[in-house]
């Protein structure tokens, strides 16, 4: 469950930039990983609390967010969706040049936000930190669909994820809608990041694995919802450790991604997508 919630963060973040730019981010682990390194900086070098340097990771995923867009993608209306893609590529290798250059190269570590403490369940344990990160994993997701649903800025994005061109004529600043959204997906990236570090340590491949599982749930759940992508992460989290621990702790995840790739053939749209069809 604390893996599906690293996952689903990182999958919202995915599908909130592809709704409102159509372009698939394949630089969301790469900019996480970026400012995770920012937070164990401002932690190891300046000796801040943790607490604090994780708001500063997210003023800076914000800003860098806010900076793709406005230099980059915004000036690629016009590219073909593919191409965006290929831009974002180019985007990880911009980042991983940088990162070392203003971190260096050398792994650092990242505590936890709760550094003791277990719970055991069932035979099963887990430690107050992994509650935490689940509940607040399950607290931005409930957050965000209520802003979604709920608010004025949520009404925005969904109709620019409907249309922009009729978005933009009635009226939506879409420009700031998907400058938002760059920045909203900079945030969970670094959150992801923060949860995922002390696992193992901040160095530049840190966000590797999740944003490849970010990817695989956002086919399974759909590319065509902001819901589905975030289901698919968490079933993913849960059958993958279940698959570890029950079936075998060395070809778990492959099997998990053979049942993905059967399942994917037979509803090539995934859980919630549907069919789209175009009347001439």
């Amino acid at each position: 469950m604390e893996t599906g919630s690293i996952y689903a963060l990182a999958a919202l973040g995915i599908i909130i930039i592809y709704r409102t730019s159509y372009t698939t981010n394949f630089a969301q682990g790469a900019v996480a990983m970026f400012n995770t390194f920012v937070v164990t900086f401002l932690f190891n070098k300046f000796g801040l609390p943790l607490w604090l340097a994780v708001i500063g990771g997210i003023l800076s995923a914000i800003l860098m967010g806010f900076l793709i867009d406005v230099l980059i993608l915004r000036h690629t209306k016009n590219v073909s969706p593919v191409a965006k893609q290929i831009i974002t590529l180019g985007l990880i290798m911009i980042v991983l040049g940088l990162a070392p250059i203003f971190f260096g190269v050398d792994p650092l570590r990242l505590p936890r936000l709760i550094e003791s403490g277990d719970l055991s369940f069932l035979g099963a344990s887990i430690s107050y930190n992994g509650l935490f990160n689940i509940a607040l994993g399950l607290a931005i997701m409930l957050l965000m669909f209520y802003i979604l649903q709920k608010t004025k800025w949520g009404l925005a994005i969904r109709t620019t994820a409907s249309n922009e061109y009729v978005a933009r004529l009635m009226g939506v600043p879409t420009k700031n809608v998907t400058m938002a959204a760059w920045g909203v997906a900079g945030v969970l990236g670094v959150i992801a990041g923060v949860m995922t570090a002390p696992m193992t340590s901040v160095t530049l491949n840190l966000m590797d694995e999740v944003q490849i599982t970010a990817l695989v749930a956002c086919v399974l759940g759909g590319f065509q919802t902001f819901h589905g992508p975030v289901i698919g992460a968490y079933i993913m989290g849960i059958v993958r450790n279940l698959l570890l621990f029950y079936v075998s702790s060395v070809w778990g995840g492959q099997i998990l991604y053979i049942l993905i790739l059967v399942f994917i053939v037979f509803r090539p749209y995934g859980l919630i997508g549907k069919k789209i069809v175009k009347k001439v």
